[in-house]
């Protein structure tokens, strides 16, 4: 999955990936993220974001995101990974449009992901 981030588009990547025979995706512009982690990397901040007092220093955060992150749980990590099947599906099925929001969220496994 290539986002066309900068530094996906450096051009170091794109001659390694040439290099390897890797073709890219066609990835439209707003287009829903596929990739399990950034739902992963919400849920942390959804976390984080709830903490009283917030973290203040930077290692402050890094301590609070290590603690949550141990605290996450793998059942909802599983449920991310085991929706991945069912958002591509829906992600084609409306060509790549916007998805509802409610095929994304979940706040534990509250099971609203699309099946």
């Amino acid at each position: 999955m290539d986002d066309s981030a900068r530094p996906h588009r450096a051009l170091l990547v794109d001659e390694f990936l040439e290099s390897e025979d890797i073709r890219g995706m066609d990835w439209i512009a707003r287009s829903p993220d596929l990739n399990p982690i950034e739902h992963v990397w919400d849920a942390l901040g959804r976390v984080i974001a709830t903490r009283n007092p917030p973290p203040k220093t930077i290692q402050e955060m890094k301590t609070a995101l290590l603690n949550e992150w141990d605290q996450l749980p793998q059942e909802m990590i599983n449920c991310i990974i085991s929706s991945m099947k069912s958002r591509c599906k829906a992600c084609i099925s409306v060509r790549g449009a916007i998805l509802p929001i409610n095929l994304f969220f979940c706040l534990f496994c509250n099971r609203c992901f699309i099946t």
